[in-house]
């Protein structure tokens, strides 16, 4: 396969200029395929990042570590030099969304006293600081390491290793208390067997930091049950029967609820009214995990979801103010479909 360079020489250009329209083209394309990298990830998980703070600011991490690592590669395998060197801008332009984004959200929740602004100047300050002291330490390094290719590699692999372990402590030390899919999982799940709500700092020890693939190992139930309910379902993606069911659902549920819940196979669907606040997501969403968890064994599935609802919900979102957990909304990405109805009980009659 032709190089870049090759190529230009083969038509016509000169050397001098065959190289340096090569190596422009090279950056190039480097460049044009981390701008849209950054633009598709935005696209495909952007509306994942608030609720995942931790999760992604390890992953961001992690992303500009690999980045590093195919830009030291890259001259090694002069063949597919454009190809390495591109993806290790793909994966530092995933790195600048996911730590851009990331960061807003957890400087809010170190804004304890509405002042976001300062937190942020304090932490770039801080970042400041640490980036001098690491030159620092890096010419130094770079000055005993140097002439010897093995001592280079161990000090960047070590470095790196020790950089993503570091990040790892760090994010596990964090301790949100808001509430997104994976921590009302939990919390519920909880409260449903004990009656008691578990606290923010125990939350944070179980919930997981690293994609769920890699975490298959843990809290298995509570991941089935997420990847279960499927929130701000379209109406237009029922077929006849249960569009039957929904009606009947419709009819048959609390007046006040602002949300409507229909059992496809081994997915629950949460239909939002388009009056729905963020509250009634919370609420829509609890009830689809209770709904999930008598799906085990009992038949009378809404019935007895709705009763428990009936009995616990307010006494359970009561015990997690208590416990210092944020209720007004859940994180969770927008929902985009969102339905009207007018509910009527089932002996009512109009002309």
């Amino acid at each position: 396969m032709l190089s870049t360079q090759a190529l230009l020489s083969a038509i016509g250009v000169g050397e001098k200029s065959a190289t340096v329209i090569g190596a422009t083209f090279q950056w190039f394309l480097r460049d044009l395929t981390g701008m849209l990298g950054g633009v598709l990830f935005t696209c495909y998980q952007g509306s994942n990042l608030d609720s995942n703070a931790k999760m992604w600011r390890l992953v961001a991490d992690l992303m500009n570590d690999l980045g590093m690592l195919m830009d030291l590669l890259s001259p090694l395998f002069p063949s597919v030099f454009i190809l390495v060197v591109c993806l290790g801008s793909l994966s530092r332009s995933f790195t600048g969304v996911a730590s851009g984004a990331t960061r807003a959200a957890l400087t809010q929740h170190f804004a304890l006293q509405d002042n976001a602004a300062d937190i942020s100047a304090k932490e770039g300050s801080q970042e400041t600081m640490a980036t001098m002291i690491g030159m620092a330490i890096g010419m130094l390094l770079a000055h005993v390491t140097m002439g010897n290719p093995l001592a280079i590699w161990f000090s960047f692999l070590s470095l790196t290793i020790f950089h993503m372990y570091a990040n790892y402590r760090a994010v596990r030390c964090l301790v949100l208390t808001s509430l997104n899919f994976e921590r009302i999982c939990i919390l519920l799940k909880h409260f449903i067997e004990t009656g008691r709500v578990l606290s923010p700092e125990q939350v944070s020890y179980m919930e997981h930091v690293l994609p769920l693939w890699a975490t298959l190992w843990k809290s298995k139930n509570a991941k089935l049950l997420i990847k279960n309910i499927q929130l701000g379902s379209r109406v237009s993606s029922l077929d006849h029967v249960e569009m039957m069911d929904l009606l009947h659902s419709a009819r048959s549920s609390n007046k006040k609820a602002k949300y409507l819940l229909i059992k496809r196979k081994h997915i629950i669907n949460v239909i939002m009214h388009k009056d729905a606040t963020a509250t009634d997501v919370l609420q829509s969403y609890i009830h689809a995990l209770v709904l999930g968890n008598f799906m085990n064994g009992s038949k009378a599935l809404h019935s007895e979801s709705l009763s428990w609802m009936d009995k616990h919900y307010e006494v359970f979102i009561q015990k997690l103010k208590s416990a210092g957990w944020k209720t007004e909304r859940l994180l969770s990405p927008s929902i985009t479909w969102r339905a009207n109805w007018i509910s009527q009980p089932l002996d009512e009659k109009h002309d």
